[in-house]
């Protein structure tokens, strides 16, 4: 593939059916946005609570209105091509998960270029790790991560968590359109804010780390989605990671998310009938 076509893969603005690059980009942000302000309006928020003693290492945590102390919590990590948008925007899925009782905390950490690869994977570890520690009476904890907070997702269910205080027993992981396998982005426009060289690349490619996630998280159950209007190689990416946990024996399904494109596929979570947010509860109830 010619690094021209490889960048045109990789720029999943291109492959929308809606719209221009431009415009869904634009559209994306907006309705993250929109869906963000929603939940502050309707949760109990902590904002900017530290994980950690970086300025970028601050969570965001949205409180559903109930005396209930058993919940499930989901933390949700933003994509952006590690390099984009923010924990201010990444609050949309509280406003379905509120109503059924579940706490949603946004995360933030450094992006490119202030943020390198091992940085940012270090930091969303340590954001769970400490959800965890504050905590500790939750029913069940899930992580949920688009595009490159798919990535990190991942990133976290390969932890060795015994370079940590505590191994979180995190009970299911919704993975949508990610990117496992980061070698193939090393040539390309991506990779100019980041400067991965091959040996990052390979650390931080959870394709390649199935047996560490084997052992830290062998009764997760994840889910890896992927838009029906994804490039041919961001689908490859979800269909190749799917196959090699699942020849792994884990517990995984691929959704293949018709009518969706790479941001659509996420927009739509803020409602409470979409497919994505219906299996989200199933997994939460299972």
């Amino acid at each position: 593939m010619t690094l021209k076509e490889l960048e045109r893969q990789y720029s999943p603005s291109r492959w929308s059916h809606r719209m221009n690059a431009d415009a869904v980009i634009q559209a994306h942000v907006k309705a993250l946005k929109a869906g963000t302000e929603r939940a502050r309006a309707l949760a109990q928020t902590l904002l900017n609570v530290p994980y950690g003693e970086g300025d970028g290492e601050k969570l965001d945590v949205y409180i559903p209105k109930t005396n209930c102390l058993d919940l499930n919590l989901v933390i949700y990590i933003h994509g952006g091509y590690w390099q984009f948008l923010s924990k201010e925007e990444s609050g949309f899925l509280a406003v379905p998960l509120l109503d059924k009782g579940v706490v949603v905390v946004a995360v933030g950490y450094d992006i490119a270029p202030k943020g390198h690869m091992d940085l940012m994977v270090s930091q969303v570890r340590r954001s769970v790790v400490s959800v965890v520690q504050q905590y500790s009476h939750i029913r069940g904890l899930y992580l949920c991560g688009h595009s490159a907070g798919a990535h990190l997702a991942a990133m976290v269910l390969s932890t060795d968590w015994s370079q940590y205080s505590l191994n979180p027993q995190i009970k299911g992981a919704f993975l949508v359109s990610g990117i496992y396998d980061l070698l193939p982005i090393l040539p390309t426009y991506i990779n100019e804010p980041l400067k991965m060289t091959e040996e990052v690349a390979v650390r931080n490619s959870p394709s390649r780390l199935v047996p560490q996630l084997q052992q830290s998280s062998p009764g997760c159950q994840i889910l890896v989605a992927v838009a029906e209007n994804d490039s041919p190689e961001f689908r490859k990416q979800s269909e190749e990671y799917y196959a090699t946990l699942s020849a792994a024996g884990l517990k995984v399904t691929l959704e293949d998310v018709p009518d969706t494109d790479h941001f659509s596929v996420v927009d739509q979570m803020v409602d409470p009938e979409y497919c994505l947010t219906k299996l989200l509860m199933k997994m939460m109830n299972s």
